[in-house]
């Protein structure tokens, strides 16, 4: 069975740090781009931040120098490093993998950024 499943998340409070991981099982991840997307309450979801199988990245503006994907191919896990959190941060975080017709989603991690 295919599957993402993402940890990490919690409440924390402005200005600190959460790391999260989505870990794949039943698909190799290496050639897959992997992704991070955020939904807020009564919002769109919006991508955060991709990383391609080459190690291309690319962010949304609002993140940029705050937030930091990787990943780890032999630990089939991608990462999102999260520093300087802000409430305006606070949404559920999806792990996404694409490659050609292949789009996987984790089912979500609650982050909250408490002022």
């Amino acid at each position: 069975q295919v599957q993402l499943v993402e940890s990490g998340g919690g409440l924390v409070q402005a200005g600190g740090s959460l790391s999260l991981s989505c870990t794949a099982s039943g698909v190799a991840l290496s050639i897959f781009k992997m992704g991070w997307y955020r939904q807020a309450p009564e919002k769109q979801r919006e991508l955060v931040a991709r990383i391609s199988s080459g190690g291309n990245l690319d962010y949304a503006d609002s993140v940029k120098g705050r937030l930091t994907i990787s990943r780890d191919n032999a630990k089939n896990t991608v990462y999102l490093q999260m520093n300087s959190l802000k409430p305006e941060d606070t949404a559920v975080y999806y792990c996404n993998a694409k490659y050609i017709r292949v789009d996987l989603w984790g089912q979500g991690t609650q982050v909250t950024v408490s002022s």
